[in-house]
């Protein structure tokens, strides 16, 4: 008697996006940031904060505290789905180098007008962007947590090999 029993499998070791960040670093405050503002509303559909300056640079006139950039971060399906759009301005091709070794990926768009069913407009110009993702496991959350907090054990962690296979399966991205 044959007995083929097929092990599923484990739900702990799956792959996940936890969150996709974009990015606009304008380098100074004013008009400048107003614009990146409404892009990233724009792009993402959810309001971006601002990013202060951590230190005071004279030769570029920005002082420590001052707003020099937008972020959103996205989460669930909403990352998913901007991900894969993002990714389509880069003709799903990234290179190994935009791999780190903790399961992260970070890619740069040079024009935001490049993106799918972005329209120029000459009233907020053209902007660059910076588009990170950050990959998890279920049980990360032990390691944020405040009470009862643990350390993730090194065979749970994402590594680069297996946030390349995440986005291959997953987002049918080819890695150069």
């Amino acid at each position: 008697m044959e007995q083929t029993s097929t092990k599923p499998e484990n739900v702990m070791r799956q792959v996940r996006i936890h969150k996709v960040v974009v990015n606009i670093g304008v380098g100074r405050s004013g008009d400048a940031l107003e614009k990146a503002k409404e892009v990233v509303e724009q792009l993402v559909g959810q309001t971006p904060s601002a990013r202060n300056s951590k230190h005071t640079l004279r030769d570029f006139g920005i002082r420590k505290g001052e707003p020099i950039g937008v972020m959103a971060t996205l989460r669930g399906s909403l990352a998913t789905d901007k991900l894969k759009i993002l990714l389509q301005t880069k003709d799903n091709i990234l290179p190994m180098s935009s791999f780190d070794q903790h399961g992260n990926c970070s890619f740069g768009i040079k024009e935001h007008i490049e993106i799918p069913g972005t329209k120029y407009d000459p009233e907020l110009g053209i902007f660059g962007l910076n588009v990170s993702t950050v990959l998890d496991r279920a049980g990360y959350r032990i390691g944020r947590k405040k009470r009862g907090r643990a350390s993730v054990g090194h065979n749970h962690r994402v590594n680069r090999e297996d946030a390349i296979l995440f986005f291959k399966e997953n987002l049918n991205v080819e890695v150069q």
